[in-house]
């Protein structure tokens, strides 16, 4: 049997116009429905009139759906309670999709954004990001200072063992590749500074050259972005797994001060280690030097330790260790910081260990850069 089609009729003769709803309203005469309600929509263009809708054979939530869409919620809501011949079933229907329609606000469309908008975007997003990092890190370098300053004055909390076992770790087992490192730049830089000088007559100063690089520069920097590279990391793995299997909050249930437990260790080991391999790097790239000139220019190893002896001012030496300590100490904060950042999984590790990485070496390089300039501007 073939249901009857849906139809909708304007009756021009009442006050004021009806229109009159007729056939099945159901998903099955959807596609057909949707192009008469278009054009009814037009049509009628907002046009006041009532709806008859006794005349309705079947109907489902599609096609009340629709009757919202044509009539209007509100004058769909008024046709209903003013049709006394509706059963209850067809009126709950028609008056539930008509209220869920009134309290549908349609979103607006995202705009378009152009790609220097995106760019612009991203640089805001990062340079918010930086800010927040900067803040974390001065709150935490706060924190481990207030830490100190309680821990310092009784012997009795002082962790002995832990530092000793960091002094190893990051200082101990960090000295055959400090120095091997060290050596070879050292031998480079004065194979270079060999091979540029000789055009003016002046390989001499190939010594001096290797001397000035290491004692101030080449010496603390190497062996930060050693330690940055190898401690760093380790130290914010080491954390970061305890943060991630819920040892720090045991250690927090113990009463006890994660910062004093885990991070001050660290960082005293850290300020013993990076001056003393600080120290090992400065020999490692001389002697480097050394072998390059008694090799390729003729330099005895007598004549090269004269040459730095009367060449070479005790202030250098001093310059390039007073870093040291700076580098250790945010070296050790950057990494413990992003071990206590660390979210819960092995992926958050990861994440945390190469930034705590990738922020040691900047601002080490950054600090070095700036450390630069100002004893260059002092005459130091």
């Amino acid at each position: 049997m073939q249901t009857p089609s849906p139809q909708l009729q304007l009756d021009s003769s009442s006050r004021p116009p009806a229109l009159r709803l007729s056939g099945d309203w159901t998903l099955a005469r959807y596609a057909a429905l949707r192009g008469q309600v278009n054009e009814w929509r037009q049509r009628l263009d907002g046009q006041a009139l009532a709806a008859e809708l006794d005349g309705i054979d079947a109907l489902d939530t599609a096609g009340a759906a629709l009757l919202v869409d044509l009539l209007g919620a509100a004058r769909l809501i008024a046709a209903v309670e003013a049709d006394a011949s509706l059963g209850s079933e067809r009126r709950n229907l028609l008056l539930a999709t008509a209220h869920a329609h009134q309290g549908y606000v349609e979103e607006p469309a995202a705009p378009s954004e152009s790609a220097i908008r995106e760019v612009l975007a991203h640089i805001g997003a990062a340079v918010d990001g930086i800010c927040h990092q900067l803040i974390a890190l001065l709150g935490f370098i706060g924190l481990t200072l207030a830490s100190l300053a309680r821990t310092a004055p009784r012997p009795r909390r002082w962790r002995v063992t832990s530092l000793v076992v960091q002094i190893e770790q990051t200082g101990l087992d960090a000295v055959p590749i400090v120095a091997l490192l060290t050596f070879l730049v050292g031998a480079v830089v004065a194979f270079l500074g060999a091979t540029v000088l000789a055009s003016f007559g002046a390989s001499i100063y190939t010594v001096d050259l290797v001397a000035f690089a290491f004692l101030r520069e080449f010496g603390v920097l190497l062996a930060a972005i050693l330690l940055a590279g190898r401690t760093a990391s380790a130290f914010t793995a080491q954390i970061g797994s305890m943060k991630a299997n819920e040892e720090i909050d045991a250690i927090r249930t113990l009463g006890l001060d994660p910062v004093e437990l885990l991070v001050l260790p660290r960082m005293l080991a850290m300020l013993v280690t990076l001056p003393l391999l600080t120290f090992i790097a400065m020999l490692c790239g001389i002697v480097g030097g050394a072998v390059v000139c008694f090799i390729s220019l003729d330099i005895s190893l007598l004549m090269y330790f004269s040459m730095l002896h009367d060449d070479i001012a005790l202030k250098h030496f001093l310059v390039g260790m007073a870093k040291a300590p700076v580098f250790a100490f945010l070296i050790a904060v950057i990494g413990c910081l992003e071990g206590f950042k660390v979210a819960g999984s092995a992926q958050s590790v990861g994440a945390h260990t190469t930034s705590a990485v990738v922020q040691s070496i900047f601002v080490v390089i950054l600090l070095d850069a700036v450390a630069a300039l100002f004893f260059m501007e002092m005459g130091w």
